[in-house]
């Protein structure tokens, strides 16, 4: 979800660590039952504030701009490892692409809502606790999320 949320793997792990660390410190004693949720309003929370701190960066970055992080990371230029054949490879990256652009294009709340109901299988009662929004704007998010992704993804959706 962090990924999906920043575009950077880098800034999403940061941002994981964090919440993972404030829940630790925070909520260990509390029941187990109650942690995923927990963690998942800790984690939007740091999401958004994530945001808000690149809204500031980027009016910065536009007064002080530089090419100097222009450099490639070498490690993003390895080859990737050959486990399938190069159609089956191929097929497989187009719809991965395609599944994190459409995701990526839904509205922020969706975005969260989807991810949490389909990805950490939440259920209603713990993403609506987990966005700090009540039950019925998390089924109004997914159902939008899941009729968004069906027109953007259209062959490629399953069900």
């Amino acid at each position: 979800m962090a990924v999906l949320a920043t575009g950077d793997a880098e800034e999403a792990l940061d941002i994981v660590q964090d919440a993972m660390l404030i829940l630790v410190k925070r909520y260990a004693r509390k029941p187990e039952a109650e942690w995923a949720p927990l963690f998942h309003r800790i984690l939007q929370n740091r999401i958004r504030d994530w945001y808000r701190r690149q809204t500031i960066r980027n009016r910065l970055r536009a007064w002080f701009s530089s090419d100097a992080d222009a450099e490639d990371d070498p490690l993003q230029q390895l080859p990737a490892p050959e486990n399938r054949g190069p159609q089956a490879e191929a097929g497989a990256a187009a719809m991965l692409t395609q599944l994190e652009q459409a995701l990526q294009a839904l509205p922020l709340r969706q975005q969260q809502t989807f991810l949490l109901r389909v990805w950490e299988v939440l259920d209603v009662k713990q993403t609506a606790q987990a966005m700090g929004i009540n039950s019925g704007s998390v089924k109004t998010h997914y159902s939008r999320a899941v009729h968004n992704l069906r027109q953007q993804l259209g062959d490629h959706y399953d069900g």
